[in-house]
């Protein structure tokens, strides 16, 4: 009998935990994938993952799967669950050696559930440094959450430290991008500053849900280039992701940051209202 705490997956459909060394997806990264956060038994702002997965699709050229399917299949695996992480990979599928797509390709789903092991603290506060490893610019794949995850894999391998929660990514041209494993917003001048990501980078469904939520509320927002200087003279630093939320940043490096600032409390105070 498995362990209540093992995750549970589904693999075209079917109860399994691995997949095909053809698949394109384990043989060339060719796919895309969305960590979903289960709250209160449902998928958090699961239209917008659903709505991304499928832009990613179209722009890659992989056939699209049914988001119905999807949604039925992440059902299963929650199996009555409260909260954890959903993933869902979707990738081109089985193909011959080489670079060329399948001109038919069958795309393989992993649909996975991993149970919470430790309930969110929505009190938190990250540590951040700056990370040497670079993102590579390149429009084509920019705001894709695809599996090619290898700048990030090499990014996280530069600290250990447990007091460092997150780490800056810039790009090949020194910009500010994102953050490893989150999106990054700063408060400058009691405007709210985002990185584009026109040219790399994930575009994050929580980046989005702020985005609107900053509109509602009248924040005046600025998507656009940002330089390294502009993030140490912020007066508020925050990352967001699908599975935290909005967490505020107390540190990076020697800088320290406020943790009472109205911008970020008002978009947490927002998000928290929303169900997805």
């Amino acid at each position: 009998m498995s362990s209540p705490d093992a995750p549970r997956i589904i693999v075209n459909g079917r109860e399994c935990a691995s997949v095909d060394v053809t698949d394109r997806g384990f043989s060339l990264g060719d796919g895309l994938f969305e960590t979903i956060a289960i709250r209160n038994g449902a998928p958090r702002f699961w239209q917008a993952h659903a709505e991304r997965l499928v832009d990613g699709c179209r722009r890659l050229a992989i056939p699209v799967p049914s988001i119905d399917e999807l949604a039925h299949e992440l059902e299963c695996v929650r199996d009555g669950s409260e909260s954890g992480t959903a993933r869902i990979t979707v990738s081109r599928g089985p193909g011959p050696r080489g670079y060329a797509p399948p001109p038919e390709p069958l795309p393989t789903r992993v649909v996975g559930f991993y149970p919470a092991t430790t309930p969110s603290n929505p009190a938190q506060r990250f540590s951040l440094r700056w990370c040497e490893t670079r993102l590579a610019l390149q429009p084509a794949l920019a705001g894709l959450k695809h599996l090619n995850r290898l700048e990030q894999v090499l990014a996280r391998s530069e600290w250990s430290d447990p007091a460092i929660d997150e780490g800056i990514m810039l790009a090949t041209d020194g910009r500010v991008v994102e953050c490893v494993m989150s999106n990054l917003f700063l408060v400058v001048d009691h405007t709210l500053v985002t990185p584009a990501l026109d040219e790399c980078g994930v575009s994050g469904v929580m980046r989005r849900q702020v985005l609107e939520a900053a509109t509602c509320l009248g924040i005046h927002t600025e998507v656009r280039r940002v330089e390294p200087p502009e993030v140490e003279r912020a007066s508020a630093v925050f990352v967001t992701s699908a599975l935290r939320g909005i967490v505020a940043v107390e540190r990076i490096g020697d800088l320290q940051y406020s943790s009472h600032d109205p911008v970020v409390q008002d978009l947490i105070d927002r998000l928290e209202t929303l169900d997805g």
